[in-house]
């Protein structure tokens, strides 16, 4: 059975075209989902009894379950949901002055094998459908009651791997007939696919494009990020001003600290000639402790000397707010725990 939050407005017209229905009854279904956020299609009370036994012969809602929810003493919120086949993936909920942000999960698993991410330690399995992604956001809006302001694509697995829907996800939660979230407000973060930042750059979506860096050597960058073996900085640069160029969108650099590998000044210096003239901005990440991990948080010393470094050479940089890291719910440090 089809998960109808798979499509975008224009794709359910054409549905309920192929079911004899009018086109305007998919836009009061579009409506059900993402204004009124119902959980079933008995809900949606302006359709007739016969339309909604119609839908629920042809699709589903695909309403994720919660199979575990943690608190973290800094208010940050992690959800472990069942995605309905046996796979189940993560999702945080984390509050900040400008309202409230989600870190989505892209896939079940990730191929990237980034030796600093926890995801690391999940094969593989499938990628999320456009609906499932969605489904994340609905799922914690319904179950604390809240509105979702902003949108991070940088929970498990890489997003621009699961390119096209992704992007399909984007246009739903951009429609402003439905959840109505600007593309400034959606960050979209990705461990370096050149091929797809040109894409993307192409479709000039205005949305937040997160590169996680690292490092500047191609040698400790390979070892850290496997897939800068097949495309290395050089290429991600090149890549990368070419997004700034079509967007005029500033690019976020993020840059784990880890203790003795990637920390010093000299690291700082060759940052700074890497990024010289970019419109970008660096966030340092302290790196988060993950199982089996080998990678150690850098000082706090040493994180406010590069940052203050980078500051001083004209390299816009911040520090993140580490949240959730006594829940696991940190940068880095998602997977799918078994319960």
């Amino acid at each position: 059975m089809k998960n109808i939050k798979d499509y975008n407005l224009e794709e359910l017209k054409e549905e309920f075209i192929k079911l004899s229905e009018k086109p305007y009854r998919a836009e009061q279904v579009f409506k059900w989902l993402y204004v009124d956020k119902v959980s079933s299609f008995d809900e949606m009370t302006n359709l007739s009894k016969e339309l909604r036994e119609k839908l629920k012969k042809e699709f589903k809602l695909n309403n994720f379950k919660i199979l575990k929810k943690q608190e973290s003493v800094d208010g940050t919120k992690k959800y472990l949901f069942d995605l309905l086949d046996g796979n189940a993936i993560e999702t945080v909920l984390m509050e900040y002055h400008h309202g409230k942000s989600i870190c989505v999960s892209t896939q079940v698993g990730c191929k990237m094998g980034c030796k600093f991410c926890a995801s690391t330690g999940i094969n593989f399995i499938r990628n999320l459908s456009s609906g499932e992604i969605i489904e994340q956001i609905l799922a914690v809006e319904r179950e604390e009651n809240v509105t979702i302001s902003n949108v991070v694509f940088m929970g498990i697995g890489e997003p621009l791997d699961n390119f096209d829907n992704v992007i399909n996800a984007i246009h739903i939660l951009n429609h402003p007939k439905g959840l109505k979230i600007g593309a400034r407000h959606i960050s979209i973060s990705t461990s370096g696919i050149v091929p797809k930042i040109i894409e993307l750059a192409d479709m000039n979506l205005q949305c937040t494009l997160s590169i996680s860096l690292h490092s500047t050597n191609d040698a400790k960058r390979s070892e850290m990020m496997p897939i800068n073996k097949k495309y290395n900085i050089e290429e991600l640069m090149k890549a990368c001003k070419y997004y700034i160029e079509k967007t005029n969108k500033r690019i976020s650099f993020e840059y784990a600290l880890a203790k003795e590998n990637n920390d010093n000044l000299e690291d700082a210096k060759e940052l700074v000639k890497l990024l010289k003239n970019m419109l970008c901005h660096v966030n340092l990440i302290p790196i988060n402790k993950i199982e089996n991990g080998t990678y150690v948080k850098s000082t706090n010393e040493n994180i406010i000397k590069f940052r203050d470094y980078l500051n001083s050479k004209g390299i816009v940089a911040t520090i993140r707010r580490e949240l959730g890291s006594d829940i696991d719910a940190a940068c880095g440090q998602l997977r799918r725990k078994n319960l």
